[in-house]
């Protein structure tokens, strides 16, 4: 069985940073792109960031590009967000993904439980 666990999120300052990591288990990891989605109160889960099996490959939202960094480590099963200068409006659940190499929802077949990040001072 499949199991994705989000952690790192909490409340921030505008202009600070958070590291989002997501332990993987009961799959092989290195077959598999991840990815990183967001949903904000009243609003529809949308994407952030993916990467491709190996890691040799990224994609990002527009709103956070040159701000959050997507990467992960095959040897221990985890995929990280690194996200800086963050803003109001990147307050938001955060979930990982398991999937392919796309930014639509419907190609990610399992999810974890999301993490909340609040960016408020």
């Amino acid at each position: 069985q499949v199991q994705l666990e989000e952690s790192g999120g909490g409340l921030v300052q505008p202009g600070g940073s958070l590291r989002l990591s997501c332990a993987a288990s009961g799959l092989t990891f290195s077959n598999y792109a991840m990815g990183w989605f967001r949903q904000a109160p009243g609003k529809e889960r949308e994407f952030v960031a993916v990467i491709n099996y190996s890691g040799g490959m990224t994609k990002y939202t527009d709103s956070v590009k040159g701000r959050f960094t997507i990467s992960r480590d095959n040897a221990v099963n985890t995929v990280y967000l690194q996200m800086n200068r963050l803003k109001p409006e990147d307050t938001a659940i955060y979930y990982c993904a398991r999937g392919t190499y796309h930014t639509s929802p419907e190609n990610f077949g399992a999810w974890g439980q999301g993490t909340q990040v609040t960016v408020s001072s």
